[in-house]
């Protein structure tokens, strides 16, 4: 017996088109906060808890972790949101970073801070590169489908 609630000659196709491929950016974005709310703390210990200004790390940790939660509900615009707190975070270690000739010299007045700064550049940086190619794939599958 047939509903008669359905039409009989349906011309709708039932294929749907593929869902979008889910992406390591909200969980990485997560993981790459942490890690640098954990560098900003090491680097303020290290420092002997003189300058606030190690705890600057943690300040983007902290900014990430907010935006990897807007992306675990937007993912485009949480990681957006990440992507540009990265950007200018790794710009802002630039003038820290100076220091480091001195540092390889054994001359640094602060080498715990040269040393937080030159590796939150580095996790910065690498989460960049990965935000981007995170983009472009995105954007490869979209135009595919």
């Amino acid at each position: 017996m047939t509903n008669p609630a359905t039409p009989r000659n349906s011309t709708r196709s039932t294929t749907t088109a593929p869902a979008a491929p889910a992406s390591p950016m909200p969980r990485l974005t997560l993981i790459v906060g942490g890690l640098l709310v954990v560098i900003g703390i090491a680097g303020y210990v290290a420092t002997g808890f003189a300058s606030v200004t190690a705890l600057i790390p943690s300040v983007v940790g902290v900014l990430l972790l907010i935006s990897g939660g807007i992306a675990l509900k937007n993912r485009k615009l949480g990681v957006h949101i990440a992507l540009v707190v990265a950007l200018l975070g790794a710009f802002g270690m630039i003038m820290p970073l100076m220091s480091l000739p001195e540092l390889f010299t054994g001359e640094s007045e602060n080498p715990g801070a040269v040393i937080s700064s030159l590796v939150t550049v580095i996790v910065l940086v690498v989460y960049i590169v990965l935000g981007v190619r995170s983009f472009i794939a995105a954007r490869r599958w979209k135009n595919a489908h």
